[in-house]
């Protein structure tokens, strides 16, 4: 008898197709916005591949060969260290906000990166070695109060910039975390309600978030403003039909749908390539999906079954608010699309996490010699 570990190599085949297929979108989606605002067509691309991909190929080389139970111990300095970024965030001439209603962005030496990446990550592996040292004394109320207490405070943060979009994934992630690490029923249904008060709450308080939900429940009012962009992203998709109009040939990144290149990405998607490659896409991310719970189903422990369980719940809950917003299925928050939106930050930090998953993914392999 001998043994030997591997990695998934299924999974890793699924996430390299979703990568050159983001690439190969990008590269299109970019073209006017890069040539109008950069000089360079190809602006977005080449940012995404030097500043993103190559740096996250290393991360990712790095993290696939260490062993994920090693982070466990250092996930509190993570943990912190996200939480100083964070705060950072709110010193005058640091914090940047880059054309939106929130200061989410960091601007150090030049360089311009948004932190909240960074603590989903480390925000995951914390949460995770908590939950996995309280095992079931999770299930008392007093603890399970004591883990919401020690995960608000990214959360607050996030909410004061205010990056909403980004806080309903944060709290999304902790749910799940909790709901896999076997809390009661009845603590995430109470959790749930005071939950979906704060929300409605946030948004009564918030005008710009109220103005998203009120497009959202009546996307035909104000077409030329506040309904601008959901409308375009509409009629992008509607363009597209079943085949598309091909690779290249959208009309809607040519200025008329924001954010093409971020957020906005899955309508020129359904716009060039049409239903058929799209649904083709959905069927990518819905395999990608299964294979990595699969993944956190066999893990040999639990703080890596929690952690490939808070990783994969974080790339499906932020697609999923992606997608349904453009598709008109959920308000518009901003989220980009994960491993295909632009953002060079963002996709080193999911090169991060996609190597910490396959390390996880590593199991002994009993074989007769």
């Amino acid at each position: 008898m001998k043994e030997k570990k591997k990695i998934d190599y299924s999974l890793l085949v699924l996430f390299v197709a979703l990568i050159i297929f983001g690439l190969l979108i990008l590269s299109s989606a970019g073209v006017a916005v890069g040539a109008k605002d950069f000089g360079d067509s190809y602006y977005f691309v080449k940012k995404q591949i030097f500043l993103g991909l190559i740096p996250g190929i290393v991360g990712f080389l790095f993290m696939v060969n260490i062993n994920y139970i090693h982070w466990k111990k250092y996930s509190l300095i993570l943990y912190l260290l996200g939480v100083i970024l964070l705060i950072v965030i709110f010193i005058p001439s640091i914090g940047q906000n880059y054309h939106t209603s929130a200061k989410s962005w960091l601007n150090i030496f030049g360089f311009s990166f948004q932190p909240a990446e960074a603590m989903k990550l480390a925000f995951i592996l914390y949460i995770s070695a908590y939950l996995s040292e309280m095992g079931e004394y999770l299930r008392e109320k007093n603890n399970f109060l004591l883990t919401l207490a020690v995960s608000a405070l990214p959360i607050f943060l996030i909410a004061l910039q205010p990056d909403f979009g980004t806080m309903l994934i944060f709290c999304a992630i902790l749910f799940l975390l909790l709901f896999f690490a076997g809390a009661k029923y009845l603590h995430l249904f109470v959790l749930s309600v005071v939950g979906l008060f704060g929300l409605v709450v946030l948004l009564l308080s918030a005008s710009h978030s109220a103005d998203r939900f009120t497009v959202f429940l009546h996307p035909e009012l104000d077409p030329q403003g506040k309904g601008y962009h959901i409308n375009q992203a509409f009629l992008a998709i509607g363009s597209g039909g079943i085949f598309g109009l091909g690779l290249g040939n959208s009309i809607q990144k040519f200025q008329y749908l924001p954010e093409v290149h971020a957020d906005s990405i899955f309508a020129i998607l359904a716009e060039e390539m049409g239903f058929a490659i799209t649904a083709l896409f959905l069927v990518l991310l819905l395999a990608i999906i299964l294979r990595s719970y699969q993944v956190a189903k066999n893990s040999e422990n639990e703080f890596g079954r929690l952690v490939a369980c808070g990783i994969i719940s974080w790339w499906t809950i932020q697609s999923i608010m992606n997608i349904g917003a453009i598709v008109g299925l959920l308000p518009l928050t901003g989220v980009p699309l994960p491993f295909v939106s632009h953002g060079g930050s963002a996709l080193f930090i999911n090169m991060l996490a996609l190597g910490i998953l396959l390390n996880i993914s590593r199991k002994k392999q009993i074989r007769e010699s």
